[in-house]
């Protein structure tokens, strides 16, 4: 859904008081948006000192107060706490009768649907689940980062509506997830933002230990072209020596790597493996290449006779 498709005002929920369970990075981020959209922040939950300070900088002069009492001001609770987190304090929260009928219960997890929310909806909530697709840092930047971030939302089909309004008023594009779809939907997405910040991380330390002054200068037009190429034209922007098959060059980065990064060179070898089986089944990479090639990333630099693309 675009948000140049706005929903029918019938299906635009009412402005409503908003509770947050949890003030890590998202929470307070989503109550702020909301907040713009006319909602009205109420309660928040926090515990650590910097989930206090974030509350406090981006939803001044609203109340902390427990868990409960958040759920007893709110109609419209997000519940943003980490996966592992959200089961039990969804059983707990129900077992306590601190749930009220028709209250909205939101949660932020990517790997739950509404399954999760079961205990709640026993006793009468109404459940979401909406998931920003977007890396947050705690700060009011998040808010602005919410205008056109994707959101994974499962939801019960007489909710869906209400579900993927709350998503626009948020700046969002609600993106429909099926309710056993949602554990590969989050793999998909940390399999792509999480280990990237890795990936680029070891990167800018082995440049700098390779003399380079400013990794991330060096770093920004290149990853920032690589990802528009892989977003646009997916394996056929592969490059790069594994590519073309290059197994002397391979070989070099991983007796390099071994020298002077060993932590890196499980990673490495994983990751060229992988590339190498895609080039290959695209047709980029050459298959009287491959051999040599494969041989590396099946033993490193084991066996490696010095001689450039010659390493069995």
């Amino acid at each position: 859904m675009s948000t140049s498709q706005q929903p029918d005002p019938r299906d635009r929920p009412a402005r409503l008081t908003v509770g947050v369970v949890g003030a890590g990075r998202v929470g307070p981020a989503l109550a702020a948006s909301l907040q713009l959209a006319g909602h009205r922040p109420v309660a928040v939950s926090a515990v650590s000192d910097a989930s206090r300070r974030r509350a406090a900088q981006l939803l001044p002069d609203v109340p902390l107060v427990p868990p409960a009492e958040v759920l007893a001001r709110a109609d419209l609770v997000l519940l943003t706490v980490p996966d592992d987190t959200l089961p039990g304090l969804v059983a707990g929260l129900a077992e306590t009768g601190a749930v009220r009928p028709g209250q909205l219960l939101v949660h932020t997890s990517g790997r739950y649907g509404v399954k999760v929310l079961d205990p709640a909806l026993r006793a009468g909530a109404l459940p979401l689940a909406l998931h920003p697709a977007m890396t947050f840092t705690g700060a009011p930047v998040d808010v602005q980062r919410l205008a056109g971030c994707s959101f994974g939302v499962t939801a019960p089909e007489e909710l869906r509506l209400a579900a993927e309004a709350l998503v626009i008023e948020m700046g969002g594009e609600p993106e429909w997830i099926a309710e056993e779809r949602r554990p590969l939907y989050h793999a998909a997405l940390a399999l792509g933002a999480n280990h990237l910040v890795t990936l680029v991380a070891q990167s800018m330390e082995l440049l700098r230990e390779a003399g380079v002054e400013a990794p991330d200068r060096m770093l920004g037009p290149l990853l920032g072209a690589a990802l528009d190429n892989a977003l646009r034209s997916g394996d056929a922007a592969l490059t790069g020596p594994v590519a073309r098959g290059d197994a002397g060059t391979v070989a070099a980065h991983v007796e390099e790597l071994r020298k002077h990064a060993p932590q890196t060179v499980a990673g490495y070898l994983a990751m060229a493996r992988a590339t190498a089986d895609r080039a290959l089944a695209h047709g980029l990479l050459k298959p009287e290449l491959a051999e040599d090639l494969l041989g590396v990333l099946a033993t490193g630099t084991d066996g490696i006779d010095g001689t450039e693309g010659d390493a069995r």
